[in-house]
């Protein structure tokens, strides 16, 4: 199948090789303490949040390895190779935050251990959203078309780590960050913050390689929309319920908006169906 330019892989992973940074440097003594201090609701939505995304970046990392098994440009290869790595990272952060902050907080408040991929954190629409991606970015290994491809950086990269990941992103930090008057989790949101400048480089690419595929014609800018407006109900009925009562941050309905304007803001970044359009912001 025919490449894009490789540049933006190029200058994506030599950002990525200088903005390293590590999981396990995260101080995460505050935020034990924070935990302990939250209501019962509080505390039992903060789990199924982690949870959530603990189990969301260990799915997009098995979810990327047909996309890197198809990939023909050595700038790409790198790339993608570096996105792997940085999405077990992020897992392996969320992985240290559930042993080391949640866990402690859990038996200081007397109550049972859970684990990070207990049932009870996830719902059907959650569970809808990654089924749906795995079988988009598997699709590649049976055939690599530009439909495929396509699809494939639909789910992933413009829904699953921009819509999805950003508006998540949003409602902790907007909720448990510094600027905030309630509770605050600085390592929580130290991490977030990291994973989301990694995620940035992640979308760029897939816009990249999504906007190439309909500037060349090779899929139709209405096959694009479709494919997300499919991916919404799912997406919004988890992101309704990312609001904390009583809590700073926004609310169920802000962050419905919130991600109704990412999913936006992103569709506009992409060529119409005459080429013309912004390139994908990087």
């Amino acid at each position: 199948m025919p490449t894009e330019d490789g540049a933006t892989a190029k200058r994506y992973f030599r950002n990525a090789v200088e903005r390293h940074w590590s999981p396990y440097e995260v101080d995460l003594t505050a935020d034990r303490e924070t935990l302990t201090e939250l209501s019962r609701s509080a505390f039992t939505q903060l789990r199924a949040t982690v949870a959530m995304f603990g189990a969301g970046e260990e799915s997009v990392t098995e979810d990327l390895v047909p996309l890197a098994a198809t990939v023909n440009r050595e700038s790409d290869q790198r790339f993608v190779a570096s996105h792997l790595y940085e999405e077990a990272k992020h897992a392996a952060f969320f992985d240290r935050y559930w042993t080391e902050a949640i866990r402690p907080a859990e038996d200081a408040r007397g109550l049972e251990p859970t684990e990070p991929t207990d049932g009870r954190w996830f719902t059907d629409p959650y569970e809808t959203v990654f089924d749906r991606t795995a079988t988009a970015m598997n699709r590649l290994l049976d055939a690599d078309t530009p439909a495929n491809r396509a699809s494939a950086f639909c789910h992933y990269h413009l829904t699953v780590e921009s819509v999805f990941g950003q508006t998540g992103f949003h409602a902790v930090e907007a909720t448990f960050g510094p600027e905030t008057d309630g509770p605050s989790l600085p390592a929580l949101v130290e991490g977030f913050e990291a994973i989301r400048q990694d995620e940035g480089r992640h979308v760029g690419y897939g816009m990249d390689r999504l906007a190439g595929l309909l500037r060349s014609k090779r899929v139709e800018r209405s096959f694009v929309e479709e494919t997300v407006a499919g991916l919404a109900e799912p997406v919004d009925a988890v992101v309704e319920k990312m609001g904390w009562e009583r809590l700073p941050g926004p609310d169920s309905d802000g962050l419905a908006a919130f991600a109704v304007q990412q999913r936006r803001d992103r569709l506009t970044q992409l060529p119409d169906g005459d080429g013309a359009g912004r390139r994908a912001a990087e």
